[in-house]
Formats: structure tokens, C-alpha cells, sequence
């Protein structure tokens, strides 16, 4: 169904606003997009990055409007993650199927990319102007120098809010009755810091791999870029023994990484340099809703939803919204009213659905993956799977190997735990894993109505 052409304003010249508005202007739509900060384009990226992986909801809606290919060359697949565990060797752990793999990429990369395609499709961009008020139901948006400055007005008849965790059209949103709004803080925050690349241009680690040093309340990980360099992240405590709060000076940097990270401490360059220069960032998940006010406003990505980064779908959520919205607009053309609707109402289940797998995921990647129990139990997932690929698909495939909704994958997660949690209380499992006995209970409790 074709739409008649509106006058649209998208707030944030972030990913998701950046393809949004792409989406939008391939259906024919005069699209602005506004942005309180310069153009990121023209500025050193800031240092608080965590590099994103791009999963298959991302790459189906980049290749609906064909942006897929353009993107790969610009990523790198991660096939499995590289366990570093202090006196082992480093091990590994296939993601999924042969052929599966996320795709690192440099958030900054990305988004200069996201704006350029943009701009090539005819969308115009607003930078340094700030969007202090928004009048929700005639679609106006004011801007100004500062909230005491005089505004300018523009009016539009359809505006998207996509500027993130502490989105401006969202707080303008919650003023209105009956609109439910969370935001929870976790007590870890991350810093950025970097592996550069050899002399040569090559990655000092394997670079197809999503690297983690798992250290129970804390961690470090690593994702590669194209250039060479590793971006690394450094999850920690706020507050507490070992924390941001504790290392205050360079010697108590550098004998934090000796001790707790001692194979890879001489790899990340200027680390007191950049430990001490970079942010050290919070994190959230934010809760909201509804989504849309009346046919004239509408969230989406992080100022619905914002999630913590420990499933890497943070963007891939964002970028499926935009798909789905879009299947709407082809089925119930110029009623935005139903397009709004159902948009909400279809995405807000599975937006809840990927914060909790987002939370869970931190507890297993900082504390879990070095637990040799919690590591058969995932041997024991993954070879059953093999043999029964039609009975067990792991949650983690079904987020990010999957397009079915996050809510059935969060659904069908939970019961195969239950499952697993019996099948681990078998005596002697540790040398049965793989016996008959132990596949025909998974097969009896899966055909079974519990758990």
C-alpha cells in the first residue's frame, strides 16, 4: 500500500534515526532529521563506545532497503567467542551452527556511514540545534541556543523520537496521564580502552573471535575493527573493593591489570592513559509506555527501550523496530492511527523481552562462562541440539540467529532451563553427558507438560 507524502521529523542522528529516516524517505516522505550535538562526521568519536554486533535482525533491516552489503564490508564475522580464564589456555566457544556468526563494527564507523547513506537518499540534517519542547499534538517541535534562548518553530505532521536512553520527546511524553515510565541503573559501569593494531596492520588477537576475561563481578571484553585495533571495554563496579571508585591513581591502575589481567596488560595501549582519560559511562534499562501519542508521535529504539549492551542487541532491537513498522506502513498505508497502534503493541512484549535476556546475560558473561558446571551444561545444550535440531534450538540462536520474536525466545528459554537444571542433577553427569540415558530424558521432559 502506497502512502501520501508527510512531512516527517525524526529527533536524533543516531543508527536508528539514521536508517528510520531512510525508511522513510524510500516511502516517499520530506524527512529532517534534528541533532543537539555536531555532526559526528566533523569530531574524534568520545571514547565511550562499545563496539556493536550486528545480528540477523539488524542485517534483515539493512538489506530491506539494501544496505546490507554496503555495511558488511565495513565489519568483521565473530564466529565464537575466546574465553581468557587467568592459567588456562585461552579456549573457545562456537556461537552457533557452522556459517552463524555476529559482526563486529566500530559504533562511530557505523553511524558517519548510517548519516552519508542517508544524506545520499535525500535526507536533510539539522545538527547543533536543540530540541528543547515538543507540542505532541500538532506535531511541533521548538528549538533554541538554550531552554531560556528564544526558540524557533517548526511544524511537521509526523515526528519520531530517536534519541535515546534520555530521549527529549519522551520526557515530553511523560507528562501526559497514565503513561508508565522505569528506568533501573545496574551498579557496573564500563570504560572504554583499546588494543592497537601490529606493526603490520594485523590483530594482535584472533580476530574472529568476541574476546572475554571473565572475572565474576567484573570482566573485560574485546571486539575487533577493521583497522587492526581491538576495542575493549572494562565492565567494573562503581563502588565496592574492586571498582572504578578504588583505582584512583596510575600505580593502582596498573596493578589492577597485572593482577586480574596479566595476559593481556601490556597489549592495551596507553592503559592509565586512557583508563584516566576515557568516561567512565552508566548503564540502563529504561521501561516506557505507550510508545506513540494519537498519529503524530512516535518512539523508537532506546527511548522505548533501552536495554544494557549484554546481548549485543541493543541496535539490532532498534533497527527491528524499524522493520516492523515498516511491514505496517505496506499493510495499513496512510492510517497511521493503526500503524501506530499495532506498532506498539507488537513490539513493546518483546522490548521487555530482550532487556531481561540483556540483564541475564551479564550474570553469565561475567560469572558463568568460567563455571566448568554451567560450561557442560552448555556441551550437553549444544550436543543435543546437533542430534535434534528440530526439538532444541539454544536461546541464544533464537536471538541471534533468529528473527522470531524475543518473547518466545525468552518463553522457550526459560523451559529449556528448567529442563537443563534437571538433566544436571543426574548422578554422574560429568561422565554421562552424552549417553543414551541422558538423551532420552531431555526427550521425556520435552514431550512432557513440565516444567
Amino acid at each position: 500500500m502506497t502512502q501520501t507524502s508527510k512531512n516527517i521529523a525524526i529527533i536524533g542522528s543516531g543508527l536508528v534515526g539514521s536508517l528510520l529516516s531512510i525508511y522513510l524517505k524510500k516511502n516517499g516522505h520530506s524527512v529532517t532529521v534534528f541533532d543537539r550535538r555536531p555532526d559526528i562526521r566533523t569530531i574524534e568519536f568520545s571514547g565511550r563506545s562499545i563496539n556493536l554486533a550486528m545480528s540477523n535482525r539488524g542485517w534483515r533491516s539493512l538489506r530491506e532497503v539494501g544496505l546490507e552489503e554496503r555495511i558488511k564490508k565495513i565489519a568483521i564475522p565473530l564466529d565464537k567467542r575466546a574465553m581468557h580464564v587467568n592459567d588456562k589456555p585461552v579456549y573457545f566457544q562456537k556461537y552457533g551452527k557452522e556459517g552463524e556468526a555476529i559482526w563486529s563494527i566500530s559504533r562511530g564507523i557505523l553511524n558517519r556511514k548510517m548519516i552519508d547513506l542517508a544524506e545520499e537518499a535525500g535526507v536533510v540534517f539539522r545538527f547543533n540545534e536543540k530540541v528543547w519542547d515538543i507540542n505532541l499534538p500538532e506535531a511541533k517541535i521548538f528549538t533554541g541556543e538554550s531552554e531560556k534562548s528564544e526558540w524557533k518553530e517548526y511544524h511537521y505532521d509526523l515526528i519520531f523520537g530517536c534519541d535515546g536512553a534520555f530521549s527529549r520527546v519522551r520526557h515530553k511524553m511523560q507528562r501526559r496521564s497514565r503513561f508508565d515510565y522505569s528506568q533501573d541503573f545496574i551498579d557496573v559501569g564500563y570504560k572504554e580502552l583499546t588494543i592497537p593494531p601490529n606493526e603490520d596492520g594485523t590483530h594482535k588477537l584472533d580476530k574472529n573471535s568476541f574476546h572475554i576475561w571473565p572475572r565474576g563481578r567484573f570482566m573485560l571484553i574485546a571486539m575487533p575493527n577493521i583497522d587492526g585495533s581491538f576495542t575493549c571495554t572494562l565492565f567494573l563496579p562503581f563502588e565496592g573493593e574492586v571498582s572504578f571508585e578504588s583505582i584512583t591513581t596510575e600505580e593502582e591502575a596498573k596493578g589492577f591489570f597485572k593482577t586480574y589481567f596479566p595476559n593481556v596488560r601490556k597489549e592495551i595501549e596507553n592503559l592509565t592513559e586512557d583508563f584516566f582519560k576515557n568516561p567512565t559511562s552508566a548503564m540502563v534499562t529504561m521501561k516506557c509506555y505507550p510508545w506513540t501519542y494519537w498519529n503524530k508521535v512516535a518512539l523508537v529504539g532506546d527511548s522505548a527501550h533501552a536495554i544494557v549492551p549484554f546481548y549485543g542487541q541493543g541496535m539490532n532491537a532498534g533497527f527491528e523496530d524499524i522493520y516492523v513498522l515498516n511491514e505496517l506502513i505496506k499493510k495499513h498505508g496512510d492510517d497511521w492511527d493503526v500503524i501506530f497502534d499495532k506498532y506498539q503493541k507488537q513490539r513493546k512484549p518483546n522490548a521487555d523481552a530482550i532487556a531481561e535476556l540483556s540483564y541475564r546475560n551479564f550474570i553469565e558473561m561475567s560469572s558463568k562462562t568460567a563455571d566448568p558446571l554451567f560450561l557442560l551444561q552448555k556441551k550437553i545444550e549444544k550436543w543435543f541440539a546437533a542430534k535434534h535440531p528440530n526439538k532444541w534450538i539454544p536461546v541464544y540462536s533464537r536471538v541471534t540467529f533468529s528473527e522470531r520474536p524475543y518473547a518466545e525466545a525468552l518463553a522457550i528459554g526459560d523451559r529449556q532451563e528448567k529442563i537443563m537444571q534437571m538433566v544436571m542433577g543426574i548422578p554422574d553427569i560429568e561422565s554421562k553427558w552424552n549417553s543414551e540415558e541422558v538423551e532420552s530424558r531431555i526427550l521425556e521432559l520435552l514431550s512432557s507438560k513440565q516444567p
